[in-house]
């Protein structure tokens, strides 16, 4: 057993994957290729929004979007520390100070009623970050937004085809981002991202910072990063789009699954009624957390921990002040999570069997680890 199962998805769709490749061999436009407008133009098209720009990877997606805000050293970003390193990484990239608020733990999103207490005057930014494949409130975060005249970057890189009320992740806010990292919802075989925008002019500075900051061959406007895509990537995205749909419908089916063996027995994530998931994790909570871990290994049974501890954690964040915050359900949150696999292809049988683990564990852990 997998915990993603990438080859399944790759099997189904091989000959197709295999040709789509070929051509790209064939026309030889490795680096934005027709392959990476046509993709862009889809995924656009997916969100609602007039433009998407296409990068190397989630974090040069944030990056970018960072990037292209024009900040000044010392402005402050305000975010959640329970997330992967690269909310942070981009922020401290540039000079910028991230501000940290504690989670929602019923959602692990960012609590926005903890928001505007964080927000002082060199408040330029709110980064929510979608984790786990769903949203934030993000009506409310956009109009703590208006009310200070901040600008919102979402950060979808889990949630890419999830809803908020009806509307798509990355579409909700100034600036959305996501990732393709091949264990994403949609993901490629290799290091990608997206920036998702309506404005004409970031979209267009946020295209020159992802070429050097070039505005026109050899002439350049900006201080950029190479953050390109690459044609092949795009290429594969391209077919895994055209099931991707159907792979959403599949994960939430999983999810009725497991939901229906494990309610009785451990806390389950939880979606709001407004909130469609894409369920990029199945992230349980339980107090005897590593003790579980432990024996799903024993029985075979992969898992991750998403995250292990809050990004105030870290060693690198030590010598700063926003480190010294108290996140308390956020440092909690990072003790119980457990995530168990999840991909599209995972059988009745294998979900009966995880379930059956985990609920043997609940009510005998004393004997079952014995």
């Amino acid at each position: 057993m997998q915990f993603i199962d990438l080859s399944k998805q790759y099997k189904s769709i091989e000959q197709q994957i295999d040709n789509r490749i070929k051509k790209v061999l064939e026309h030889t436009k490795f680096i934005m290729g027709p392959e990476v407008y046509e993709l862009e133009e889809q995924l656009a098209h997916f969100v609602k929004i007039k433009h998407c720009i296409s990068v190397s990877s989630g974090t040069d997606a944030l990056l970018i979007a960072l990037m292209a805000l024009d900040l000044k050293p010392g402005d402050e970003v305000v975010t959640t520390a329970f997330s992967f390193f690269a909310t942070a990484e981009t922020i401290m990239l540039l000079g910028l100070k991230p501000v940290f608020v504690d989670i929602d733990p019923s959602t692990f999103q960012i609590d926005p009623n903890l928001i505007e207490q964080a927000i002082t005057a060199r408040t330029k930014v709110l980064m929510p970050v979608s984790l786990f494949g769903q949203t934030g409130d993000m009506d409310l975060i956009n109009t703590i937004a208006a009310k200070y005249h901040l600008v919102v970057i979402e950060d979808g890189a889990q949630s890419f085809g999830a809803t908020y009320k009806g509307k798509k992740s990355c579409g909700l806010s100034t600036i959305g981002c996501t990732s393709f990292f091949p264990s994403k919802p949609l993901g490629c075989y290799g290091d990608g991202g997206a920036i998702f925008t309506e404005d004409d002019i970031l979209a267009k500075k946020m295209r020159e910072l992802r070429v050097h900051g070039q505005a026109q061959r050899y002439v350049h406007s900006s201080l950029g990063v190479c953050g390109r895509f690459d044609t092949i990537q795009a290429a594969i995205l391209l077919e895994k789009f055209t099931i991707f749909e159907l792979e959403i419908v599949k994960r939430q089916q999983i999810v009725e699954e497991y939901s229906k063996h494990l309610r009785d027995y451990i806390t389950l994530p939880f979606v709001p009624d407004y909130n469609k998931s894409v369920f990029a994790q199945y992230t349980i909570r339980t107090s005897s957390r590593d003790a579980l871990a432990q024996y799903l290994q024993k029985m075979g049974i992969p898992t991750a921990i998403h995250y292990p501890a809050p990004l105030t954690k870290q060693p690198v964040m030590q010598h700063l002040e926003c480190a010294k915050i108290a996140l308390p359900h956020s440092e909690l949150a990072a003790n119980e999570v457990l995530s168990l696999p999840m991909h599209p292809y995972l059988t009745e049988a294998e979900i009966a069997k995880i379930s059956e683990a985990v609920i043997n564990f609940i009510k005998e852990p004393i004997e079952v680890l014995s």
